[in-house]
């Protein structure tokens, strides 16, 4: 898994989101056992305590739980993962088209450009 992430964006949102799609995509699988927090922090350069937030809000998210003295897994039932993902498209495709309508793009200019951008792809 690539743990590069956007200093320019809050860290905890990132690492979440590469979990979910990780966990919602099977590169996680259920029952499986994460990194720890320590060499998560050590591959995506951040501090310890960033992705122990970030476990935690994934954790109440039903993702992952933890077993004590034993680490983080992926929860049995990844549809909350699924789920998640699911909300952070349409959240982000809402961020997009709002940021696109302030830029004056009529809804057929960006499914243009979005076309373009795909190389004529899913026209």
């Amino acid at each position: 898994m690539n743990w590069t992430l956007d200093k320019s964006r809050p860290i905890c949102p990132q690492i979440c989101e590469l979990i979910c799609v990780a966990v919602a995509n099977g590169e996680f699988k259920a029952g499986e056992k994460l990194l720890s927090v320590r060499d998560i922090a050590l591959l995506a350069s951040v501090n310890p305590n960033t992705v122990q937030k970030s476990f935690e809000e994934l954790e109440r998210l039903g993702v992952i739980h933890s077993v004590r003295c034993s680490g983080w897994y992926v929860n049995q039932n990844t549809d909350a993962a699924k789920k998640e993902l699911e909300f952070l498209r349409v959240r982000k495709t809402e961020e997009y088209l709002a940021a696109m309508s302030q830029l004056g793009c009529a809804p057929d200019e960006i499914v243009n450009l979005i076309n373009e951008h795909l190389g004529g792809k899913n026209e």
